[in-house]
């Protein structure tokens, strides 16, 4: 069983995919932190010096590794849905969350964040909340197919744990 996170950047993918795991007795991994390991460069640096389809290229190929996973949560990019037919991918080998933050939580977590973002790096306070409510939007569509849809902000992981138990998991999970 795998349990796919997907949701708009720092949606807390990462921290949920532990915290979930932890608590149903699963192994966690993220797939940023995978390509960082395999690649041995940040996302952000690979960005930097490289160009987009090619990141995407090889973050379809960390993402169809997890398939050696089981009894896995498994966090994903913020844009891993949205390209190579990830999401349908997901959705066919195992059970995608959705865990939904508005654009404005995305605006506030993204501008005080420490960890350095690609796509956003770099962008004053405007360009930041503009690229956030475009890029927002059109990412949508592809996580609202995801199986089981929560709410981000100020998660509760014992409602999380509960609706997964009840949508996806078998009654004697």
């Amino acid at each position: 069983m795998r349990i796919y996170l997907v949701g708009y950047m720092s949606a807390g993918k990462s921290t949920t995919a532990k915290r979930l795991a932890n608590r149903l007795g699963l192994e966690a991994y993220d797939t940023d932190r995978m390509f960082e390991e395999r690649f041995h460069i940040t996302v952000s640096d690979f960005f930097k010096k490289y160009d987009e389809p090619l990141y995407r290229k090889l973050e379809t190929q960390i993402l169809h590794d997890t398939l050696a996973f089981d009894n896995a949560v498994i966090a994903t990019g913020g844009g891993t849905p949205c390209f190579n037919d990830n999401m349908d991918w997901m959705n066919q080998n195992g059970y995608t969350v959705f865990l939904k933050i508005s654009p404005e939580s995305a605006i506030v977590r993204l501008s005080q964040s420490k960890v350095r973002r690609p796509k956003v790096y770099g962008k004053s306070t405007e360009e930041l909340e503009d690229f956030i409510r475009k890029n927002y939007t059109e990412r949508m569509p592809f996580y609202e197919k995801a199986m089981l849809t929560v709410k981000g902000e100020n998660l509760d992981i014992d409602s999380l744990v509960e609706a997964i138990r009840t949508n996806i998991l078998s009654p004697d999970f």
